[in-house]
């Protein structure tokens, strides 16, 4: 991650916090290890911390916060989502699902386990038939429920700095004009290894190339990313924000 940034050192944690808040994506990436250096700091504040916190959103000001908290405050934060009602990212489901073992993973930066539940979750929304085989049709994606996608894609957005999820790929795709075969070498996909996973084929941290993660299986060609990125829930999550 980037060094301090001179701009930002000797000002109130208060003042840095706003900095952080209001800045572009860009400039808050340049401040994630500033903001880390001050996590004393960020303890001191106690409650206060999450005044602005909107657990609707998927703003990944609070979704670091609560990474750096859990790098070097575990403590401070296991008291802090302890109280009523509970403090962090909230997570709709039409379908029943219980994203709080999601939301952990990737609170705590295990990015791989992140992955393989999300995996899961898809096929589960996906149906019984993908459920018992293992893996999704593309064809099956137009019938997933845009509200739990939209809640895996929050989470993923929070918990990555804005650099990881269904969003964060298709903001890329259209920067490439929708080339595939531009996008793969972006995100740091090999054909071969985005469903077989062999050893050191991903980068299961925040170090990984933006778009890196949720995987989705292409050993049947792109239809089934591109039935994701042209799902409706992706219009509608780019009409929010």
């Amino acid at each position: 991650m980037p060094s301090e940034t001179p701009e930002s050192t000797n000002i109130t944690i208060d003042e840095l916090l706003e900095k952080f808040s209001s800045s572009s994506e860009r400039q808050k990436r340049r401040l994630t290890t500033e903001l880390e250096s001050r996590s004393e700091d960020l303890r001191s504040l106690g409650p206060n911390l999450l005044n602005g916190f909107d657990q609707e959103s998927d703003d990944w000001t609070f979704g670091w916060i609560f990474q750096i908290l859990n790098r070097h405050q575990k403590q401070f934060l296991s008291d802090l989502l302890k109280k009523e009602p509970l403090p962090w990212f909230v997570t709709p489901s039409s379908n029943g699902i219980d994203y709080e073992p999601l939301q952990q993973s990737l609170l705590e930066e295990r990015f791989e386990d992140s992955d393989r539940i999300t995996s899961q979750t898809l096929r589960k929304l996906a149906g019984d038939g993908a459920v018992d085989r293992g893996y999704v049709y593309f064809s099956e994606v137009d019938g997933m429920d845009a509200q739990d996608l939209i809640t895996l894609d929050r989470l993923w957005t929070a918990y990555s700095q804005g650099r990881f999820g269904f969003s964060a790929q298709a903001r890329l795709l259209e920067s490439l004009d929708e080339r595939y075969d531009k996008l793969w070498p972006r995100i740091g996909w090999k054909l071969e290894g985005v469903w077989t996973r062999y050893p050191n084929a991903f980068t299961w941290s925040l170090e990984a190339p933006e778009g890196h993660m949720p995987l989705v299986n292409q050993l049947r060609g792109v239809r089934l990313m591109d039935a994701y990125m042209k799902h409706p829930f992706l219009k509608a999550r780019k009409q929010k924000s």
